[in-house]
This record gives C-alpha cells, structure tokens and sequence, in this order.
C-alpha cells in the first residue's frame, strides 16, 4: 500500500509536539506538505521534519498538493471558518478537539462532512491510550457476557495540574505575530461572562465529557450540575450513574486524572498520564469479586510503552487505509458540545 500523504495546517506547539513529531516518524505516511502563515516558524519546522512543500494559506496547498488527509492543528474556534475549506477536498481530515465552539456552529460541520462524504477524525487522544483501550475491551466483554453483572456507576476524576509534563521538549518557538485569524462568532444564546464560563468548560473538560460516553459505552444525559463547578452527575440511556468531579484540587507538579468503571462484582480502573507525556501509557487495575466465598482477584496488565498522541496518529493513519474507524468521528463529538450546553443550562440557568 502506498504512503498516505498528509498535508498539516498550522504547526504551533501543539501542532509540533502533538501531531507533527509522530506523523513524521510513521512508515506508512508522508508530510509532503505543511500551511503555515509564519514564514520563519514554517521554514524550520519544514527543514527540521523534512516536508518538501511550505504555503503560507491553506488554500494554495489544497489547490497545489495532491493529499489524502489533513491534520490541521487549530485552535477550535477556528474550526467553524476553516473546515468549510478542507472539507469535501480531501478524503480525511484530523482536527483537536472539540469540533467547534458552539453546538450550532458543529452540527453544520458534521452535516458538510456527511454531505461531502469526508472522515473526520477528531482529536480524543485519551481513546487511544493503550490503557484506555485496554479497559474498555474488558469494559465491554464484561458487558456482553454479564460475568461481573450489571454496569452500576461510572466516575471519572479530573484536576487540574501538569498537563504538559516536559512534552514541549524541543518545539521549534519563532517571535512572529501570524496576523488576525478568522474565529466563530460569539454564541447568541449566552451573555459574554456566561459564554467565557462555557468555553472554559469546553477548553479544560470535553476530554472528560467524550470519555464518560466511551466508558458507559452510550450516550448520557445531565441530570445534575452543581453550581461551584466541581461535580456533574449524569445518567446513561439505559440507567447507569455517572459523575465527573472537576478539579476538587490541584497537582502543580503532577497529572492525577482517573476513571472507576464499576460493575456489580467487580471494577476497572483506569490511570490516564498527562496529555503530552511522552512513551507513557496510562495504567490499569481489573478487580473481579466472584462471591461464594471465593477470593477477589487484582490484575495489573502490562501496557506497551506507547503514548496516547503517537497511538493517535498511527489510527488516524489506520483510518485513512481503511483499516479502522475513528475512535471518535465528528457526528459523536457534536454530543459533547450539546452535553456542554446543557451543562451550563443546569449550571447557571442560562
């Protein structure tokens, strides 16, 4: 099979030390192309990961190269003004979370990518874990077999702390201003300090809000919102209980994210690193209590030491061969966003 040939739009830092840096070591594609309005920045960059072609505008490398995917590395109140543009010419496209700012603004993305018969990829690294993987093949055998009974609660822990964790090690910085850059409009339906508070929400805890609905492995509703901002409580279309306690405390030199997948006989525990640790996976502890007498049991498998963004970018791939699905494509990730709407409804009352 030949090389995937990938063109990147935007190489900043996440778009660097995220993306770029495994895309550029996987055998099976090519960075033949990158868009980049800060010369400097784009030249070294290029020259450092040895991609052929620079353009200062994506729309001249979409006109110019002959691509199967893009990876465009944006922050994602640009994705509602620049998706429009990518979508419909290429096949496959990769974007960070989350799909946009508003769940309006998302929905018209994920109609244009079913109207133009586009695979969009987006960026929940923490699907692609090994850890993270391997719970939810035990999470979902447990389920289809009902040896551990019912699922019965699902918590997910989330404070703030170290999420870089050196991972910015070798990012090529340049002083150049890349000049005003388009954004989605302010939502309409939110007053400007309620709006600052959602896209907060949005920015820190979305990755917690997709996960919640891979590990419950269906979709869920808010049925509480506390109003100082550290807890949410949710339940599963079939009933299950859910919480996601956000930030309760801080870790300045750590990353202490966690998930407790409890069925009625036994639990998943699931230790997820900071996003852009390096050769890390997360960790996990299976514990089976059979009853009758007979002794629980703990497992500690050993995971490959891959980290989530390289693991990411080698599905991404997968995907592009036609080898896999998205862990998580743009139709799912608009319920996020509908989720953080209705979050902030609960929450404020706005």
């Amino acid at each position: 099979m030949s090389k995937v040939r990938i063109g990147f739009v935007g190489v900043g830092s996440m778009g660097q030390m995220a993306h770029l840096v495994n895309y550029a070591s996987i055998p099976d594609c090519e960075v033949v192309a990158l868009a980049e309005p800060r010369p400097q920045l784009a030249q070294r960059v290029a020259r450092k990961y040895s991609i052929p072609n620079i353009y200062s505008d994506h729309r001249r490398m979409l006109e110019n190269e002959s691509l199967d995917a893009v990876v465009a590395s944006q922050p994602f109140d640009r994705h509602a003004v620049l998706l429009p543009d990518i979508l419909g010419r290429v096949k496959f496209l990769f974007t960070e979370k989350p799909l946009a700012v508003s769940p309006d603004a998302a929905r018209k993305l994920v109609d244009l990518a079913a109207k133009t018969g586009a695979v969009h990829m987006v960026g929940y690294h923490k699907r692609s874990d090994p850890a993270a993987e391997y719970a939810k093949g035990v999470i979902e055998k447990w389920r289809a077999s009902g040896e551990m009974g019912p699922l019965r609660y699902v918590r997910i822990l989330m404070p703030a702390g170290d999420w870089i964790s050196a991972g910015f090690t070798g990012l090529i910085r340049t002083d150049e201003n890349p000049g005003p850059l388009d954004a989605e409009p302010p939502m309409k339906d939110l007053d400007a300090a309620t709006a600052r508070s959602y896209v907060d929400f949005v920015n820190y805890y979305i990755h917690q809000v997709n996960l919640m609905r891979w590990l419950l492995c269906e979709p869920y509703r808010i049925t509480y919102a506390e109003k100082t901002g550290v807890l949410m409580a949710v339940t599963s279309a079939s009933g299950v209980a859910g919480a996601i306690e956000m930030t309760p405390y801080r870790t300045t030199l750590d990353w202490q994210e966690s998930a407790l997948v409890a069925f009625e006989k036994g639990y998943v525990k699931l230790n997820l690193p900071a996003p852009l640790a390096v050769n890390r996976p997360g960790s996990v502890e299976i514990y089976s209590d059979p009853g009758d007498g007979k002794t629980p049991e703990r497992a500690f498998p050993a995971l490959p030491p891959v980290h989530a963004m390289r693991r990411q970018a080698e599905n991404f791939i997968k995907v592009c061969q036609g080898a896999m699905k998205p862990p998580c494509d743009s139709a799912e990730a608009l319920q996020d966003l509908v989720v953080a709407r209705d979050y902030i409804r609960l929450r404020d009352g706005k």
